[in-house]
C-alpha cells in the first residue's frame, strides 16, 4: 500500500510500504476513506516530537471501512463505517476506567502516527479496536465525522471542559486555528457572555466569527489586554484557552485572566514556556494541561447527528489521498492559504 512516511525532521514522502496485518486479537484493519493533517503532524516534521522515529507512517485521524478484525473484537465488523479515535484505549486499566484514555497504562494512549503506524495511508491497523473506534450513524458524513477524531474533542475536553466554562463567562481563546475554533464552538454550548478570539492572522479571525467569537483581536496590531479589560471592568477574563503552543502565548493567556480564573493550555509546546509564579502566586489561578482523551466522542457524535454543532465548516481544503504532498504544503502555509482542516479522501 501507499503511505505517508516520516524520514526525520523536515522530511516525509508518499511511499510503498507493507500492508498492515493483524498481530493482536484486539486489532482491526480499516480501509481509510478519509484522513487529515493535524498541527501535531507539523510539530513532528519540525522535530518537536523526538519520540516519533524515522520510518513511521504519520497520521492519527481517520474514517474508514472495516476490512478485517481480530478474534476478540466485538463492537465492529467487516463492512462497518467507523470513526477512528486519535487515542487508543485498552479499556481495562485504571486510567481507561476513569475515562482518561490519553493516559492509558495498558498499552494505549497516543499511538497512531506516534509510536505506531498511523492513518495517512490506504489502510491502517487500529489497536484496541473495541475501545478506539465508533460506528457512524448514516446521517453523519465522513467529512463531518473526521473532525471528531481529534480536533473537536481536543478543543472541547482540554479547553472548554478543563477550564470549567460557565454561563456568563468571558472566555478568551488565543489561537484561531482548528483547535482554537473547536474550543470556541464547544464554549458556545455553555452560553458565555463573550468569546474573544486572539490571533495575528485576519483570515483566521474572520473564521472565528463563524465559530462563536463575538470579539476578535489581531495581537500584531492591538493589545489584547486593553480589549479584555474594557469588557470586564478591568478584572480580566474568567477563562483563557491557549491553543498555539508558544511560550509567549501561554504567558499572554495568564496575563489576560482575573484572579480565580482558569487557564487551559491546549497548545503543543516544543520549547519551554514560563509560568511567572513571582507574579501569579497570589492570584488563585487554576492552570490545566492535557492530552485529549476522546471520552467526549459519543456526546459530540449525538450533537453532530442532531445538528446542534456543525463541524464541516472547519474543512477548507479537500484533496485526493495521493495528493498528500500538496495538502501538507497548503497546511504548512496556512497563514497564506487560509487552511484550517484539510480532508484527504481515497474517493475524492
Amino acid at each position: 500500500m501507499l503511505a505517508n512516511v516520516y524520514h526525520g525532521a523536515g522530511r516525509r514522502s508518499w511511499d510503498e510500504v507493507a500492508d498492515p496485518e493483524i498481530t493482536d486479537e484486539a486489532d482491526a484493519i480499516i480501509r481509510v476513506s478519509a484522513t487529515s493533517i493535524c498541527g501535531v503532524d507539523l510539530h513532528i516534521l519540525r522535530g518537536d516530537v523526538p519520540s516519533v522515529r524515522p520510518g513511521r507512517v504519520l497520521g492519527h485521524e481517520a474514517v474508514g471501512i472495516v476490512d478485517e478484525v481480530g478474534d476478540r473484537v466485538r463492537t465492529i465488523g467487516p463492512g462497518d463505517r467507523v470513526l477512528v479515535s486519535c487515542v487508543s484505549a485498552c479499556g481495562n486499566c485504571q486510567s481507561c476506567r476513569e475515562g482518561r484514555y490519553g493516559q492509558c497504562r495498558g498499552g494505549g494512549g497516543w499511538l497512531l502516527g506516534h509510536t505506531y503506524d498511523g492513518t495517512q495511508a490506504e489502510f491502517a491497523k487500529i489497536p484496541f479496536a473495541d475501545h478506539s473506534t465508533y460506528c457512524l450513524p448514516p446521517s453523519v458524513t465522513d467529512e463531518e465525522a473526521l473532525i471528531l477524531a481529534d480536533t473537536m474533542p481536543t478543543g472541547y475536553e482540554v479547553g472548554v471542559l478543563k477550564a470549567h466554562v460557565q454561563p456568563g463567562d468571558v472566555v478568551v481563546v488565543i489561537g484561531a486555528g482548528p483547535i482554537g475554533l473547536a474550543a470556541m464552538l464547544g464554549a458556545r454550548l455553555f452560553s458565555p457572555s463573550h468569546i474573544i478570539a486572539i490571533d495575528h492572522a485576519d483570515r483566521r479571525l474572520e473564521a472565528a466569527k463563524q465559530f462563536g467569537a463575538d470579539v476578535t483581536v489581531n495581537n500584531s496590531v492591538s493589545d489584547p489586554l486593553d480589549v479584555v479589560r474594557a469588557l470586564t471592568d478591568r478584572q480580566g477574563a474568567d477563562v483563557a484557552i491557549e491553543a498555539v503552543g508558544e511560550g509567549e502565548t501561554f504567558e499572554l493567556a495568564v496575563r489576560l485572566t482575573r484572579p480565580g480564573a482558569h487557564v487551559a493550555n491546549i497548545g503543543v509546546h516544543g520549547k519551554p514556556a514560563a509560568l511567572h509564579l513571582e507574579d501569579q502566586w497570589t492570584r488563585d489561578l487554576t492552570v490545566t494541561t492535557g492530552l485529549v482523551d476522546t471520552y467526549s466522542i459519543p456526546t459530540l457524535m449525538r450533537l453532530l447527528a442532531n445538528r446542534q454543532i456543525e463541524t464541516s465548516k472547519l474543512v477548507t481544503h479537500r484533496f485526493d489521498l495521493d495528493d498528500i504532498a500538496e495538502a501538507y504544503d497548503v497546511v504548512s502555509r496556512s497563514g497564506e492559504t487560509g487552511a484550517l482542516k484539510v480532508v484527504l479522501s481515497s474517493e475524492a
